[in-house]
């Protein structure tokens, strides 16, 4: 059909709509971009950011937490600080977010089910609380190109050991177009620019290698 399809029930659709998912972006420090060694920094940060920048444009619940900074780490990023307008961090001391009363209490506050998960590093901040997530009853998502391990086999491991238990793999790319189903939709146009941004970024990197 050459006209925009109909929209399905946005809180019972199977796939990740703006009205069923709430995200969680965790620990994007400078001391955790230092240990990836699963792909190149400049990438990632490009894919976090454009990660951000759609949570932001289709008006995802986000959680964003932060390890240890009371005690010295560096706070978020500032490519996704700005991606994320207005959202406050939670701090914590424990490795797996799952267990901080604050971060949890922030998922479930959202009312969503649909739980995606992005973070460093891909086996201790993003695998600890998927899995547990996952055994509380989420739908677990984890974006796994906008995560990362200290090296491939780390990030390989990870993700391997959350899809065998049920933690289903996406992209930035395809949650993005997910989340807007169809070109007709409002609300495109801010995806063309977000996606314009993207390739630019990525065709940059390409041509410095």
């Amino acid at each position: 059909m050459s006209g925009v399809t109909p929209i399905r029930d946005p809180k019972s659709d199977a796939l990740l709509t703006p009205d069923n998912a709430v995200i969680a972006f965790i620990d994007y420090q400078p001391e955790q971009y230092a240990g990836v060694g699963s792909m190149p920094h400049e990438e990632l940060v490009a894919n976090v950011t454009l990660l951000g920048q759609v949570a932001t444009a289709f008006g995802l619940p986000v959680v964003l937490s932060t390890v240890y900074v009371q005690h010295g780490m560096g706070a978020t990023n500032r490519e996704l600080r700005e991606a994320l307008p207005g959202v406050g961090e939670i701090d914590r001391t424990s490795m797996n977010s799952w267990e901080d009363p604050d971060f949890r209490a922030a998922v479930e506050a959202s009312g969503r089910r649909k739980l995606i998960i992005a973070g460093l590093w891909t086996e201790v901040c993003v695998a600890f609380p998927a899995l547990d997530a996952l055994r509380e009853g989420f739908d677990v998502y984890v974006v796994a190109d906008a995560i990362g391990g200290v090296s491939t086999v780390a990030h390989e491991s990870a993700m391997r050991r959350m899809v065998q238990a049920g933690v289903i793999p996406i992209t930035v790319l395809s949650l993005a177009c997910e989340l807007q189903r169809d070109w007709g939709r409002p609300g495109a146009d801010r995806l063309r620019h977000i996606l314009r941004g993207y390739f630019a970024a990525h065709g940059a990197l390409r041509a410095s290698r």
